[in-house]
């Protein structure tokens, strides 16, 4: 209990680097990725972490949000699939014959490899699947991780170095590139027009 209060005091006196709308932003884009298994999550992390890079933002803080964020976007989109993900998918209707065969195959899978199924599915997918809280909790927040960890720290470090070759090339560099790509197309047409006649 002691140990809560002190973490609740200390987020609650710290003081972000940035914008706290820039966190809550993010936060909010990583919870709804989770929960649908696509959405705003990673581009605003990467956008978060080229932040951190020009030091507008702090590359702990904006890991820490997108884990939160994820992880409990994550919680909402199994508790989803638990409630309204099976019912809907072993629903009368077109295909129910298919969706249930395919919910079986899941079903092995989740059973044998329930960590694996649980980071490289969406969310609601262990949901309908019956994933057990025990598996599900600590396999979320480890996928939670690897995502922020993952793709926040890989923008950090790779995210600068990018952005300054297109700094340096510049609209013009740009321009020129996209004209060798669209002439290189043209000469490929033209030499299959040529070999078709």
């Amino acid at each position: 209990m002691v140990a809560v209060l002190r973490l609740h005091l200390h987020l609650h006196f710290h003081h972000f680097r940035g914008a706290p709308i820039d966190y809550v932003g993010l936060a909010a884009g990583a919870v709804a990725s989770w929960i649908a298994g696509v959405g705003p999550g990673e581009p605003l992390l990467i956008a978060a972490a080229l932040f951190a890079a020009k030091h507008k933002l702090d590359l702990t803080e904006v890991v820490l949000v997108a884990w939160a964020g994820a992880n409990v976007g994550g919680i909402i989109g199994w508790i989803v699939g638990l409630k309204a993900g099976r019912a809907l998918v072993t629903a009368p209707g077109p295909f129910r014959h298919a969706r249930l065969r395919v919910l079986a195959r899941g079903e092995k899978i989740f059973e044998r490899r329930a960590l694996i199924a649980v980071i490289l599915t969406p969310s609601w997918l262990a949901g309908i699947h019956r994933v057990r809280w025990p598996v599900y909790l600590p396999a979320n927040a480890l996928s939670a991780a690897i995502w922020a960890v993952g793709i926040g720290v890989g923008a950090f470090l790779i995210g600068p170095p990018v952005e300054d070759l297109f700094d340096d090339v510049g609209t013009v560099g740009l321009a020129v590139l996209a004209a060798a790509i669209a002439a290189g197309g043209v000469v490929e047409i033209v030499r299959r027009r040529s070999r078709a006649d």
